[in-house]
């Protein structure tokens, strides 16, 4: 795992002063290392009878996708409002400064479909909690949320402490 840290590029006083940004775009770029972290999470979800994996917008769609293809499993995105042309339903939730939305397709699941909701990084938790409710209503089995890689100091995982959690990555 040291080998895909040191990949992920930190970024200083980004969005804002004081804050270290992990950029994982650098991961992305390179194939070695995108292709490893994508290996990695898949291998966990083999024979766990998956049927989707759900995207949450938008560097969620691109580990998502990658995982949906290595699990051969569709993806279900989750996105900002507006942006899904059928009808959806649609969860308000509360930022560090306002609020912000999101939405899935009414159709997208049935009820008893076991998914796992995957993300690029886990931070406050805010927006995967968010999507757990889109997929709750929905009557969905969420069985578990995966990320690239967890920011532990920003206590997501607690905000999720009634869901399995998996983190690639842990800083």
């Amino acid at each position: 795992m040291d080998e895909l840290k040191s990949v992920i590029r930190d970024i200083p006083d980004f969005p804002k002063k004081g804050i270290l940004f992990r950029d994982i775009t650098t991961l992305l770029k390179d194939a070695k290392s995108f292709h490893r972290a994508v290996d990695y999470i898949a291998h966990r979800y083999i024979d766990k009878n998956i049927k989707y994996v759900i995207g949450i917008e938008a560097r969620g769609f691109i580990l998502g996708s990658a995982l949906a293809y290595k699990l051969n499993k569709g993806i279900v995105l989750v996105r900002k409002p507006g942006k899904l042309p059928s009808d959806t339903i649609k969860v308000t939730y509360d930022l560090e400064y306002g609020q912000d939305s999101l939405e899935i397709h009414k159709d997208a699941l049935e009820e008893g479909d076991r998914v796992i909701i995957c993300d690029d990084v886990l931070a406050t938790g805010g927006t995967v909690k968010a999507t757990i409710e889109l997929v709750e209503k929905l009557k969905a089995d969420i069985f578990e949320c995966v990320f690239l890689a967890e920011l532990s100091a920003l206590g997501g995982r607690e905000r999720l402490k009634n869901y399995n959690i998996f983190s690639l990555l842990q800083y």
